[in-house]
């Protein structure tokens, strides 16, 4: 323990320094106003998407940046509400009773939170960039479509029913003589507004505006749209902290916990990626899981729903100017006086200006130009976008998110074998080696060097047995492999060698190995020496870059000359 605790106090000690408010405190101050209030219509949205009254999400926009900013890596990264794993988690829930729905959802916050914290206890950090572009663009783009969808029948005010978004989206064209035109009217007001805002300097508070004009407007005029405190009463005040009801615990409230830890997971990456720290120190991703399975856990136990990086309020918190994770701590206090002082209108607040915010959102949300860039890219990368955008759509989003997973990993496996290249290392009189395209078949009596570029894991080691040259008709051929820089090896690797040793056997040949580092030259003999029933020699490398490869390929020749009295350059 001594021999930590050093540096464990200094880890302490940096992270005190950077929890305490700097001489920037005034401008983080009043950085978290801004973003405070435009999380008042943003994390009502969010409950909406999740399906419980729209205090639970102001309860987790208090509870999220508050706790998730004190323990971050990405200093202004903002841990708030977020569509995805808003919609995530209202889908995991969406089948309980109405009346066990809120509890539940609690429950699954606080199990994302426990998730997300194992995964940074894990250092599983680096694992994220595992998780293909395309499939998470393909992903997020079916989230935004699927909120705008599902949006459409309290924006037009319309009930519709379906078991999915784009089904619900379908019944309200499929009779459009149910449209209320009051709600429709409230909708696209303050649609117009968000719109016409995000263009001016106003924008901060655009969202605010568009919620609070239409819905005072509806007050006075007394005109008749569904009301936020029309789907049941809405608490008041600020909520104490409470253990969720683990008589709710089932299989499929963890696989949605696991599925909303993922996406917030990997959205909050990608806002550490895109979100520098002001002094030049490096984020480390694994801690800020740590923090958003915190902020989850904290916004859980004060009856809030699950939270994560936000891209937008970590961009707005950046542009008005905080310095530290202060403006995202004061943004979850500012909160908290809104919420005291406000949380009465809630109830007041009408449902089409509420779906007008997540539709804005939703279609801000897209990305034109990368969705072009990838449908240029290849076929692969368009067939893994397009089939992860299609199971959003259609697929609840815990198993749209497994079929996401399987895709990257299939992808990642599919590229490291189809990346492998083989090719011939040709010897100079001055020591050094040229480059030339590998053969397909093997000449007799010759030594030929080749050197492999790509992995040789599982599909790459499968891959290298059909780019080998075949020895097939060739008379004593010797081949050199060089695997220079390779640090371990697999099971699958060594049978492809073992038949490649046996087939130049079998012929009279010859395989030797070049380049391995006396660690792993001794893990091959280990794990080689049962399977390598062909004669294979083993030369270790040197500082020298390409002396073991020489040596080899001058042993290669001695014995050529020795086994049978000729050699050919």
């Amino acid at each position: 323990m001594s021999r930590w605790s050093p540096l464990v106090r200094a880890r302490l000690t940096r992270w005190g320094h950077s929890v305490l408010p700097g001489v920037h405190w005034r401008r983080d101050l009043l950085a978290g106003l801004p973003c405070a209030l435009s999380s008042v219509p943003n994390g009502m949205a969010a409950a909406v998407l999740a399906g419980v009254s729209p205090a639970h999400g102001l309860y987790a926009c208090v509870a999220g940046p508050i706790a998730g900013g004190s323990l971050t890596s990405t200093r202004l990264m903002v841990i708030t509400t977020t569509g995805a794993a808003a919609l995530a988690a209202g889908s995991a829930v969406a089948d309980l009773d109405p009346a066990d729905r809120p509890d539940a959802l609690f429950l699954l916050t606080v199990l994302a939170g426990l998730v997300a914290v194992v995964a940074g206890l894990a250092r599983l950090g680096r694992h994220t960039r595992f998780v293909s572009h395309s499939v998470m663009l393909g992903f997020l783009t079916g989230v935004s479509v699927n909120i705008v969808a599902g949006q459409l029948p309290d924006l037009v005010g319309v009930e519709a029913s379906g078991s999915t978004p784009i089904a619900k989206a379908v019944a309200v064209f499929g009779h459009l003589s149910r449209v209320d035109v009051p709600s429709l009217l409230v909708g696209v007001a303050a649609l117009a507004m968000l719109v016409g805002s995000s263009r001016t300097r106003f924008g901060v508070v655009g969202a605010v505006v568009a919620l609070v004009v239409p819905t005072a407007v509806v007050a006075f005029a007394s005109i008749d749209v569904a009301l936020v405190h029309d789907g049941g009463a809405i608490e008041s005040g600020v909520p104490l902290p409470a253990l969720p009801d683990l008589s709710l615990l089932s299989l499929d409230l963890v696989v949605g916990a696991v599925a909303v830890a993922a996406i917030v997971l990997v959205q909050g990456a990608g806002v550490s990626e895109a979100t520098p720290n002001r002094d030049g120190s490096r984020a480390d991703t694994s801690r800020d899981f740590i923090a958003q399975g915190v902020a989850n856990i904290a916004s859980g136990l004060f009856r809030g729903q699950p939270v994560g990086g936000s891209v937008g309020q970590t961009a707005l918190n950046v542009a008005v100017g905080a310095r530290s994770r202060w403006g995202s701590i004061w943004a979850g206090v500012w909160m908290l006086v809104v919420l005291v002082a406000f949380s009465g209108l809630v109830g007041l607040v009408a449902m089409p200006t509420l779906a007008a915010v997540l539709v804005f959102a939703a279609i801000g949300s897209l990305r034109p130009r990368e969705l072009l860039t990838v449908l240029r890219t290849g076929r692969v990368s368009r067939i893994a976008m397009i089939t992860t955008f299609l199971a959003t759509l259609f697929l609840p989003v815990a198993a749209a998110i497994g079929v996401g997973v399987a895709l990257s990993l299939l992808l990642q496996l599919n590229r490291e074998a189809l990346d492998l290249a083989v090719v011939r290392l040709v010897p100079r009189d001055d020591g050094r080696f040229v480059e030339r395209p590998a053969p397909t078949t093997l000449a007799g009596h010759r030594v030929i060097v080749l050197d492999v570029y790509g992995s040789l894991f599982y599909a790459g080691a499968q891959t290298l047995r059909a780019r080998l040259p075949d020895p097939t008709g060739a008379r004593s051929p010797v081949v050199v492999l060089r695997l220079r820089g390779r640090t371990s090896f697999g099971a699958t690797f060594f049978v492809v060698v073992a038949d490649y040793a046996r087939r130049l056997d079998a012929v009279g040949g010859r395989l030797y190995v070049s380049g391995l580092r006396p660690d792993v030259a001794a893990a091959f003999r280990r794990a080689g020496g049962a399977l390598l029933s062909g004669p294979v020699r083993v030369f270790e490398s040197t500082d020298l870059i390409g002396q073991s490869t020489l040596a080899a390929y001058r042993d290669a020749e001695a014995w050529l000359v020795e086994h049978d009295g000729r050699t050919h350059p």
